[in-house]
């Protein structure tokens, strides 16, 4: 088939008015055509979202203390739409043992999410998937709404998040195809917005353990599982990107002890966090960073090869730590909130309490 008649069937199915089954198998097979950063090599999510998969995480749980203990909290559970909830690239919820997919656009007062979540379920849990940068991986990680897909999430039911992402590795230890799940986050960004709080909500949550020991150890478990190797521990730097490090700044990286570099996860779990959602990353190494020597020598047909790897492994852990997830959460994520807020509530505008009513609701009356 030639490429252009390759790209109207591609084009067909994945029209509004095709089926799910038949848009979701068009992404999967749709070429990726990565980009070469100024010194010819890739790195941090520099490709397709299509590549980049990401891992999942679970579960359920009634915290066990102050106003998590309402009545109806049972009732609420059951009809959430999603305990899971992932975010990732294109193709994660075509994996292997992903039933009953719908999609759904979520509503948020903070505007549209980055794409249409696909809910369903996997290992008899309800997943709810996110493609961070849409599909056809169209948003840079600057133009992500973060606000937007973290409060869907909330909205949906999502109580632990999982997301995977690929990564540059700034110590030779970390190698391609090796999974790292941080503890640690270095900002590195200077044009987004991370906190629900403002205009007229001044609000504070604990981030020095900005991962969910909980989440984290079972990607962690999930990796050792299944074979992958998986690194539990490690801290993330997160750039403002689109561009890639300089040669310095890699280096200042590395002489802060750092493990990975990458673009996106930081405001995710900044916002998870006060949104009392579990959260922990699962970091793909696709190759060193611009520090090591030989970097530019790498070709894009390695780089490709180690996504399409990651992508595999990344499907297999997703599926391992969503069947191992406890169900219950006894974690302190669950009353992150609780002591947050400083305004006096009859300080609080009624337009932004009204706004922030489904994250804060229970503490501000």
């Amino acid at each position: 088939m030639s490429a252009a008649r390759r790209i109207a069937s591609l084009s067909a199915e994945s029209a509004p008015g095709a089926s799910l089954a038949a848009r979701h198998s068009a992404y999967l097979r749709i070429p990726q055509r990565p980009v070469s950063s100024s010194s010819g090599a890739l790195t941090t999510e520099k490709l397709s979202a299509s590549f980049i998969l990401r891992c999942l995480q679970t579960a359920k749980g009634v915290p066990g203390n102050g106003a998590w203990n309402r009545p109806g909290l049972e009732k609420e559970r059951a009809l959430a739409q999603a305990e899971i909830g992932i975010i990732g690239g294109s193709g994660l919820y075509s994996m292997p043992g992903f039933t009953n997919v719908h999609e759904e656009r979520v509503e948020t007062p903070f505007g549209e999410p980055s794409e249409a979540f696909v809910l369903g379920e996997l290992e008899g849990r309800k997943v709810a998937f996110l493609a961070r940068h849409g599909r056809g991986h169209r948003i840079l990680p600057s133009e992500l709404n973060f606000r937007a897909n973290i409060y869907a999430m909330k909205k949906l039911g999502v109580e632990r998040i999982l997301s995977v992402s690929a990564v540059g590795s700034l110590k030779e230890e970390h190698k391609p195809t090796d999974f790292v799940i941080p503890d640690q986050f270095i900002d590195r960004t200077f044009h987004r917005v991370s906190t629900f709080f403002g205009e007229g909500i001044v609000g504070h949550v604990a981030f020095g353990d900005p991962v969910c020991a909980t989440v984290a150890k079972a990607a962690a478990d999930a990796c050792a599982s299944v074979g992958v190797v998986g690194k539990l521990g490690g801290t993330y730097v997160c750039m403002e990107g689109p561009q890639f490090s300089t040669r310095a700044e890699s280096n200042l990286y590395r002489s802060w002890g750092a493990d990975v570099v990458g673009m996106t996860n930081l405001q995710e779990a900044k916002l998870a966090r006060e949104a009392e959602i579990c959260y922990a990353t699962v970091a793909m190494v696709t190759d060193y960073d611009c520090w090591r020597e030989g970097h530019d020598a790498v070709t894009v047909e390695q780089i490709v090869a180690v996504l399409h790897q990651n992508a595999e492994n990344a499907a297999r852990v997703v599926k391992a730590a969503v069947a191992a997830m406890p169900r219950e959460r006894t974690c302190a994520c669950a009353s992150a909130a609780k002591y947050a807020v400083l305004t006096q509530p009859d300080a609080i505008p009624a337009a932004a309490k009204e706004k922030l009513k489904l994250l804060f609701g229970k503490y501000l009356g």
